[in-house]
């Protein structure tokens, strides 16, 4: 099967069940494969689909997705989605192999890990393409937006797996179930679910000019929007707040939903807010962020321009990106 190819499928390319609300502006949302969770728990079904030749599976090797290179510059790259014939024989008995879903066409899409074993980008793979990391994918623009969805469900749910092998109850090894959506310890019986961990990311800002905050792991120059977990037992707006105060000591009202992001690193799910500031004088937590300060609506205009003011914001990939550029379109 050397040098093999699949056609550029539409597959997992914007196609899947209609989606039921507005398209959403962050990279990772859209999925547009139908999950088929009525079908998870039918051992027959699931092992037929992963038998079948008209099945793929997107490998993955240290939660990198295979991928293919361009055909022609300017095509774009293509994810690697190969047969079960491909695949299944570089599985070990430790590879996760979680559904992902299942196309307009019917087709059911897989991902797995290859970790355990040798590369494969070296060995059956090899000359066919090479494992990337998704988020420099995501930032080149290199991938389509529905496929890049896929990925980011991918990844978060190999990592899941990897990371919770025994189970948190007795510390029993765990048997994977439900086509990858669940864990179940054969000891105590404990249940164990893939968790996404809610974070909000807010703009706050007071009349003609919004907060940016820099963490110490940031690039240079670049400044972005204020974020936090939510704690248990916290809503979305008393999440917001607290996060506001306790990173920049600005105290905000008014606290207004703009768009969710799935955020695969590993596991989490960015809700992004606007919020009035009712103060204006910033007080940094020097632990979270090390500089905070405000920016002209006219700054920041010019800066999503590609002008050149002496700070960056984060890329259109980025949530914080459709925050600030919501807010200035808005002015």
């Amino acid at each position: 099967m050397a040098g093999f190819r699949p056609k550029k499928l539409k597959d997992a390319r914007q196609e899947g069940r209609p989606m039921a609300l507005e398209p959403n502006p962050n990279i990772f949302a859209n999925n547009p494969l139908d999950r088929v969770s009525d079908k998870r728990t039918d051992e027959a079904w699931l092992k037929e689909k992963m038998d079948d030749p008209e099945s793929r599976y997107v490998p993955f090797y240290n939660l990198q997705p295979f991928v293919l290179p361009e055909v022609a510059p300017g095509d774009g790259k293509d994810i690697g989605w190969l047969p079960p014939q491909m695949v299944k024989p570089l599985m070990t008995s430790n590879s996760v192999t979680v559904l992902l879903g299942i196309n307009k066409r019917g087709r059911a899409l897989f991902a797995t890990d290859l970790s355990a074993g040798e590369n494969p980008e070296q060995t059956a793979f090899k000359g066919m393409g090479e494992f990337e990391d998704l988020r420099g994918l995501a930032m080149k623009g290199e991938i389509t937006p529905g496929e890049l969805a896929i990925m980011a469900q991918g990844k978060s749910m190999i990592d899941w797996h990897l990371r919770h092998g025994f189970c948190a109850n007795c510390g029993y090894p765990t048997d994977m179930a439900e086509a990858g959506y669940k864990r179940v310890c054969p000891d105590c019986k404990a249940e164990h679910f893939p968790r996404t961990d809610p974070v909000v990311i807010m703009l706050a800002t007071r009349g003609d000019k919004a907060l940016l905050g820099r963490q110490p792991m940031f690039p240079r120059g670049m400044f972005s929007s204020l974020a936090g977990f939510i704690e248990p037992g916290e809503s979305i707006e008393e999440a917001v707040a607290r996060e506001m105060m306790e990173e920049a000591g600005i105290q905000v009202r008014n606290v207004r939903y703009h768009s969710t992001q799935p955020w695969p690193y590993p596991s989490q799910l960015m809700i992004g807010c606007h919020a009035e500031a009712e103060t204006e004088e910033v007080t940094v937590d020097g632990i979270e962020l090390e500089e905070a300060r405000w920016f002209s609506r006219d700054e920041l205009r010019a800066v999503l321009a590609g002008e050149n003011k002496g700070f960056w914001v984060p890329p259109a990939f980025a949530i914080a990106h459709q925050l600030i550029r919501h807010w200035v379109d808005q002015g």
